[in-house]
Formats: C-alpha cells, sequence, structure tokens
C-alpha cells in the first residue's frame, strides 16, 4: 500500500469528523491544517492523518504489547482506549493520570512504558512530561490547537469527538495487527468502528 492510499475511504474519514479542528490553531499545528472554514473552524489534512496512522501502525506493532501505555484524560476516549488497549493487548490509563506513575517505583501505580499514546498532549500533560523525563517515545492525537512540545509522532485529528476518537484508535488498533502478521488482511480485522466509540 502506498501512503496515497487511503486506509478507509474519505467519505468516512469526513463523517466522522476526523478532520474537524478547533477554532484555535497553535504556530507547532499549522502544516497540518488543509483550510480554514468559513464558521472559522480549522480542517485538518485527512491524507496527512492517514499517512502518521500508517506510520504510527508500524512503530507501535515493533513494541512488544506490554510496553506500550495509552493514556485518556477524556471521557469520548474512554471507550475507543479501552477497546484498543483489549485488541492490541497495550496496557492503559483512563481518567486521571497519578503524577509519578512512570517515574516513581514506589508508588501503587506505577507502571513501566517503552512508548506512550496520549489522546490529547493538553489534557495529558502530566504523562507526557513525564514520558519525557524517562526519555519515552511519545505518539499523540493534535489537534488544531495542540502545542507538540515532546510529541515524537503527531497524529493531527480531531481529538475531542466521540466518532472521531473511536475512528483513529480503531484504524491504529488494525494497522497494528497486520504489521505484526496477528491478521493477514483487513477483513480478518473482526471489530467495527462502533465496538470504539462511546457511548452517550
Amino acid at each position: 500500500m502506498n501512503a496515497e492510499e487511503l486506509l478507509i475511504p474519505e467519505e468516512e474519514y469526513q463523517k466522522s469528523g476526523v478532520h474537524i479542528g478547533t477554532q484555535v490553531k497553535s504556530k507547532d499545528m499549522k502544516d497540518y491544517i488543509f483550510k480554514i472554514r468559513d464558521d472559522g473552524l480549522y480542517i485538518l489534512n485527512i491524507k496527512m492523518t492517514n499517512s502518521v496512522l500508517i506510520t504510527a501502525g508500524k512503530m507501535l506493532a515493533r513494541f512488544s504489547p506490554s510496553d506500550i501505555l495509552v493514556v485518556a484524560q477524556r471521557q469520548y476516549a474512554f471507550r475507543p482506549v479501552s477497546k484498543f488497549s483489549e485488541v492490541v493487548r497495550s496496557s492503559s490509563i483512563i481518567g486521571r493520570f497519578i503524577p509519578g506513575t512512570l517515574t516513581n517505583p514506589q508508588l501503587d501505580s506505577y507502571k513501566e512504558a517503552k512508548v506512550i499514546i496520549a489522546t490529547d498532549p493538553l489534557a495529558d500533560t502530566q504523562a507526557v512530561k513525564e514520558a519525557k523525563k524517562i526519555g519515552v517515545p511519545i505518539i499523540a492525537l493534535c489537534d488544531a490547537n495542540n502545542k507538540t512540545d515532546f510529541i515524537d509522532l503527531i497524529i493531527p485529528t480531531n481529538n475531542k469527538g466521540r466518532r472521531s476518537l473511536a475512528v483513529i484508535y480503531w484504524l491504529l488498533a488494525r494497522e497494528i495487527l497486520k504489521n505484526r502478521g496477528e491478521i493477514s488482511n483487513y477483513s480478518e480485522f473482526k471489530y467495527t468502528i462502533d465496538d470504539f466509540e462511546a457511548q452517550v
């Protein structure tokens, strides 16, 4: 598959609002902005999102599942992240991230990780800081308004929407399993986007 091929049809990306950014853009994210809409919302570049998901899938497949830690403070991300962790067998911290979780072995909540996925660097700022401190690579879902200091791999996406979070984590899980050789093609991936979506 070349980088130009989309993992799902463009309409599917658009329907889920993956590309709908915020009304504020950070200078860090300007290269990922496709255009600004009449209502002032910044629109993210779907092709870039798609291409980074392919890269992230390859990268994450090289780690042993238990070394991957996904963090999510945002409520709409709870279900996508727990489903993702179940499917790829990674660990996750959903909700409050206790300071010292990555840096203080004395804590009950202490976790060792070799790579971190942050659902939103703004909400997950403590996890990002600690990952940086221990020198662990950080992949993050970044919206138009995010600052990207410390982020090693930026997945440009709407990181606040219910459906967009489901789509991103669903695609990432599918890419990881394919790169691990656990499925030989996409049709063997038995989960749907709905399985990953937070219920209202």
